[in-house]
């Protein structure tokens, strides 16, 4: 039997994480419906509750004696996806690389993202281990580029986001008014997340007072309500800071439930328009054909505004008038920008697709390899 290990930030702490794990096992599924699927995960418990994976393998918490017999069991290791490699977190996932590299076992970038990536180290560290990688398949050029600076001499083939292949499950009336929120008016869903590491740009912004102002826009404007849709749980708190600035914080709702990437996906189905920031967000509603407008805070987001063909809007100022004047555009041509998702979305899914088969062109090489040894 075939054992694939899957390495990357999975345990249900990121909705878009593991968007990107339910469809990297589907795709392993199709391509490989006999291998054992291993998943290197902060969580295992969740891991394996939630996705149709054999076995769970805590990535955090596990000294180095205990994951050698972990890799050493592989036929293939996969990275990712994800944006997984950046400063803070560079030398998180690529321990697993390393130990599969010293053992000759093959390894494959499944569609990762990069950056930001300053410190001389962690470059280094990149550069190294994606040079010693049989294959290596980024989400988008950016990220491509961001590779070829630090030095990865090995082809970087660009496919695209697994997430793009999700699929929903119904979120049903009933679902929206648990929440409290009201289905028969217009409904805008809204993305914000927390400063840090992986979103340079916001760092010392006062983002929240700007995206206060652009709900109560949309709420004088169009008569909508406003949900803010959290991706991770620490979105509540940040969406929360975003609600006690606004002049009508009765007419937003913060989505308590835990809810799965499928269901978000579905969800989409009843928004009207989308204004977010995190990326997977951002995905689901051009999944879902909802018109979207992108608040960049890193490169990865400015990759997927170029991948459906959508300016990069300089929307997150010193002042909300920029960003209400895109609100406002986006709205009165919201049917062409239906009618560019609906263009753009079907070869990103196609790409997505080149993953796997570039990942069974590594292991049918792997075994015509050993059976000549």
């Amino acid at each position: 039997m075939t054992v694939i290990g899957i390495s990357g930030s999975y345990g249900g702490l990121n909705a878009g994480d593991e968007a990107i794990l339910t469809c990297i096992v589907q795709e392993l599924e199709a391509a490989f419906p006999d291998a054992e699927l291993v998943v290197f995960s902060r969580n295992p418990h969740h891991t394996t509750e939630h996705h149709r994976v054999d076995r769970g393998i805590p990535a955090r918490e596990a000294t180095g004696d205990q994951v050698v017999p972990e890799v050493e069991r592989l036929d293939l290791l996969l990275l990712g996806g994800g944006g997984i490699l950046y400063d803070e977190e560079v030398h998180n996932y690529l321990r697993e690389v390393e130990l599969a590299r010293e053992r000759g076992i093959p390894a494959v970038a499944y569609a990762v993202g990069v950056g930001p990536l300053r410190e001389r180290e962690q470059r280094r560290a990149v550069r190294d281990a994606l040079n010693g990688m049989d294959a290596i398949t980024v989400r988008d050029v950016e990220t491509k580029r961001a590779l070829e600076e630090v030095g990865v001499q090995r082809e970087v083939v660009v496919t695209a986001d697994p997430a793009w292949l999700l699929t929903p499950v119904d979120f049903t009336e009933e679902m929206l008014e648990k929440e409290g929120v009201a289905s028969q008016r217009l409904l805008v869903g809204m993305s914000v997340r927390e400063q840090g590491g992986a979103a340079p740009s916001l760092e010392g912004s006062a983002y929240h007072s700007i995206v206060a102002a652009a709900a109560d826009f949309v709420v004088d404007r169009f008569e909508a309500d406003v949900v803010f849709v959290p991706m991770e749980r620490q979105d509540v708190r940040e969406a929360h800071r975003v609600m006690a600035e606004m002049a009508a914080p009765d007419r937003a709702q913060v989505l308590n439930g835990r809810y799965g990437p499928r269901e978000l996906l579905g969800l989409m189905q009843h928004l009207d328009l989308a204004v977010g920031m995190r990326l997977h967000f951002l995905i689901l509603a051009a999944i879902a054909n909802v018109p979207l407008l992108a608040l960049p805070y890193a490169s990865k987001v400015e990759g997927f505004l170029d991948a459906v063909g959508l300016p990069a809007p300089s929307t997150l100022q010193q002042h909300p008038g920029p960003l209400l004047a895109a609100i406002d555009r986006l709205w009165d041509g919201r049917d062409e920008y239906e009618r560019l998702l609906a263009d753009r979305v079907p070869p990103l899914r196609e790409r997505a697709r080149e993953t796997a088969k570039i990942v069974q062109e590594v292991l049918e090489a792997a075994a015509r390899g050993g059976e000549g040894g």
